[in-house]
């Protein structure tokens, strides 16, 4: 599973052979979140509020880098890194 961007203990990751709707996983204190990346609404899982917040935060910013990302995983092609939330 490839890690596409990582902050603040945050890794953001986006497996290769993914299932529909386009999303991606993040984890934080060991826990793990699955966020749509159409409307940022989570779809499973959870992670403290604070790092959710930062995790919607960080997909606004990127969301269409994201898109790509998705449509290159789903090609089982290297999904493109993105920039941390800084």
């Amino acid at each position: 599973m490839p890690k596409i961007s990582e902050f603040f203990g945050i890794r953001i990751y986006m497996y290769w052979r993914e299932h529909p709707p386009p999303h991606f996983h993040a984890t934080y204190a060991g826990e793990e979140v699955l966020v749509s990346i159409d409307d940022l609404s989570v779809l499973e899982g959870s992670v403290s509020p604070r790092a959710l917040g930062l995790i919607i935060e960080w997909a606004t910013l990127h969301q269409s880098e994201l898109r790509k990302a998705w449509e290159e995983a789903r090609k089982h092609e290297q999904p493109r890194k993105i920039e941390p939330l800084r």
